[in-house]
């Protein structure tokens, strides 16, 4: 799955698939999923049936062998597609295993096969088990490897109770024992979901792709209409002129008109600029589960980013004790330390580290019977402890400061103005103040320092260019996020978040008219990941988190986001390319066939008529300008092969900037094109003798 590992793009395998697959795709029923190419094909076979029932001219036969290519073309650029999903999915079909489950009732263990696993069970899983279906982790903590998912050989800690609870059926569990809650019924387990994403077994048509679908077929409608009324024209004018043009309007070659008028380049490469799209996103190890989503991250416009692990480092560490007026700092060290005792976050154990280092503190002169932990809650951002001493209650604890003043105040306390300035100073430096109280008493602050990743304001100016707004969010308070916000250059920011605030805010952003995208990876994120157009949930995540979002981030990088949103413009902008370039390809076909068909009309005893002044290519004959457009149309299609499944080179420039740029290469570059390649075509084929 990782980018080194990445499929060929015209590997040995992929292509020999392809071509198998080009043939099998030749069925109607299959084809009429795509109008162009059904018409296209249509014609090739009515074509076919001339030939073998009719005079057979070398002419109509070449006529009917490049039409046959042209849908072979279409066919084999879906089909390398989908050939280099299905090369991934066989990697992660020899991740499943016939896995034997060590099933736990509560009080006695019993070893089934993984497949008998229903939802709701419960497994054991120790060194060495292979985990045997997805699940949660519900008691203990392991770390375990989920190479075989990620491609990252480093592995990962999953535990109970917190955020990086889910583990992934055919991952391996390489020290430790957990007990795992199955939480996908068979055959709807996430390599299962994988496998059919990336064979495209399960991919349906975007809105957009479907728009533009109709758009094709209208378009070919109207040119069916046009060419079948060109018959009744070329035999009224022909009479009026005392000619005879049957020879020259002849089924074959209002055919060729047909197949050439109608956007066959893009009619044949759309399915193909879906596939890969949702191909790139799996090759940076993001799961797209719909294409839908991939579309939408390419018109997001605004970033709801979480400050850590994304815009900064993430593991904030306590650097410094600041006690209130009247506190020793020894006092603060031990009460701090007490409170964080029963934090699990980095944070939390930074501070019990550092009351250890500084002051040799250990907080282990209590008995476990006289204390009882407070844990850290997102609506409460505190943490700390009760400890029974001598008939007495005292409570700890330690949070965000607002929240903290906000405990004390309850219980009738008061903070110092000396302890304020000590937070808005720690803030105002970029630093995040946790205090510490006990009772109603403020006994002073702790400092965290967080680091802004190196070249994320670099990202967030390239974003700004792409014309999406960033907003930070970040359980921070005011004074520490807007001095991170500056030194990353986001937007915009959201201080003391809640999961409340998260989802009020996506809302708002959505009834302005914005399309919103967000990372999580908690069950307090995934009413916002469900809300949001584009929900990446990391899959180190909970599994609430993963079922909400419609993309999941295999390595959990929060900053992926940032690549999925540019994944998704080039994958619009791809589209749109090659959709202007077919389209004004077919206006430059004009220029070769009209010429050629009706050059000879109105001659008055001469060889050229008045049409052929449109004849400016200098073509040789009517039959070599027809085949010479025929095979042009044709080869369009496999040279533009590698474009569609690479995708237009992406650059951070406005859409209008954007517009203009690929007018001008797309679009003059698709009337040029035609011009320089049937002439080309032209003079081979009459220099070879084959018209």
């Amino acid at each position: 799955m990782n980018e080194s590992k990445d499929t060929a793009l015209f590997s040995r395998e992929v292509v020999f698939t392809a071509i198998k697959d080009s043939f099998i795709k030749f069925d109607p029923r299959i084809m009429v999923k795509n109008p162009v190419m059904f018409i296209t094909e249509l014609g090739a076979l009515l074509c076919t049936f001339l030939v073998i029932f009719s005079k057979a001219d070398r002419f109509n036969i070449q006529i009917a062998i490049w039409l046959w290519f042209t849908v072979f073309f279409a066919n084999f650029s879906e089909a390398i597609a989908e050939g280099r999903g299905k090369a991934q999915a066989e990697s992660l079909k020899k991740t499943r295993t016939s896995t034997v489950a060590r099933k736990w009732t509560g009080k006695t263990e019993s070893r089934i096969n993984a497949s008998e696993l229903k939802l709701g069970d419960q497994v054991i899983c120790e060194a060495g088990d292979v985990v045997p279906s997805d699940g949660e982790v519900i008691e203990g903590i392991a770390t375990v490897d989920e190479s075989a998912i990620t491609g990252e050989s480093a592995p990962v800690v999953r535990e109970a109770g917190g955020d990086r609870s889910a583990v992934t059926g055919g991952t391996r569990v390489i020290s430790d024992r957990i007990i795992v809650r199955i939480t996908a019924e068979q055959g709807g387990t996430f390599i299962d979901r994988m496998i059919a994403l990336v064979e495209g077994a399960k991919r349906q048509k975007t809105p957009n792709e479907i728009a533009l679908s109709l758009l094709l077929a209208g378009l070919t409608l109207i040119f069916l209409l046009a060419v079948v009324t060109l018959k009744v024209f070329a035999t009224y004018s022909g009479a009026l002129a005392g000619q005879d043009l049957s020879s020259v309007i002849t089924i074959p070659v209002l055919v060729s008109l047909l197949v050439c008028l109608i956007p066959t380049t893009i009619g044949g490469l759309l399915s193909a600029i879906g596939i890969s799209g949702m191909d790139r996103l799996i090759r940076k190890n993001v799961i797209a589960l719909s294409g839908k989503a991939v579309e939408a991250a390419g018109d997001i416009d605004v970033l709801l980013l979480d400050k850590t692990g994304t815009i900064t480092f993430g593991n904030r560490m306590a650097t410094r004790f600041y006690p209130a007026p009247g506190v020793n700092e020894v006092e603060l060290a031990e009460k701090a330390q007490l409170a964080s005792l029963s934090d699990g976050t980095p944070e939390g154990r930074s501070i019990v580290v550092l009351a250890k280092e500084q002051f040799q503190l250990r907080g282990e002169k209590f008995h476990p019977s006289q204390i009882e932990f407070v844990p850290f809650t997102a609506q409460t951002r505190m943490s700390g402890v009760n400890i029974s001493d001598q008939g007495s209650v005292h409570e700890i604890r330690k949070g965000a400061s607002d929240a903290v003043i906000k405990y004390v105040t309850n219980l009738g306390g008061k903070t110092s103005p000396e302890l304020k300035k000590i937070v808005d100073e720690i803030a105002m430096s970029g630093g995040t103040p946790l205090m510490v109280a006990e009772g109603a008493r403020l006994l002073g602050c702790v400092q965290l320092k967080d680091v802004v990743k190196g070249g994320i304001k670099e990202r967030f100016a390239e974003l700004r260019r792409m014309g999406i707004r960033t907003v930070m969010i970040t359980g921070d308070n005011p004074l520490t996020a807007a001095a991170i916000a500056a030194e990353a250059g986001v937007d915009d920011f959201m201080a003391e978040a809640t999961p409340e605030m998260k989802l009020k805010r996506i809302r708002d952003e959505q009834e302005g008219g914005h399309l919103v995208a967000m990372t999580g990876d908690g069950t307090n994120d995934a009413p916002a990941l469900a809300q949001a157009d584009v929900g990446v949930a990391m899959n180190s995540g909970t599994q609430a988190a993963r079922e909400a979002g419609n993309m999941v981030d295999l390595d959990s990088n929060p900053t992926k986001l940032i690549d999925i949103v540019e994944t998704g413009k080039q994958l619009l902008m791809t589209r749109g390319a090659l959709t202007t370039f077919s389209v004004s390809n077919d206006v430059a076909k004009y220029f070769a066939i009209l010429p050629a068909l009706f050059g000879a009309l109105y001659a008055g005893g001469g060889l050229h008529g008045p049409l052929s002044r449109l004849n400016v290519m200098g073509l040789g004959s009517p039959e070599s300008a027809i085949l010479s457009a025929v095979i042009f149309n044709a080869l369009v299609i496999i040279a533009l092969v590698p474009l569609a499944l690479r995708g237009v080179k992406y650059r951070a420039l406005g859409s209008e900037i954007l517009l203009r740029r690929n007018l001008l290469i797309y679009g003059v570059g698709g009337l040029a094109a035609p011009f320089i390649g049937i002439k080309l075509i032209d003079l081979l084929i009459t220099k070879a003798g084959l018209v």
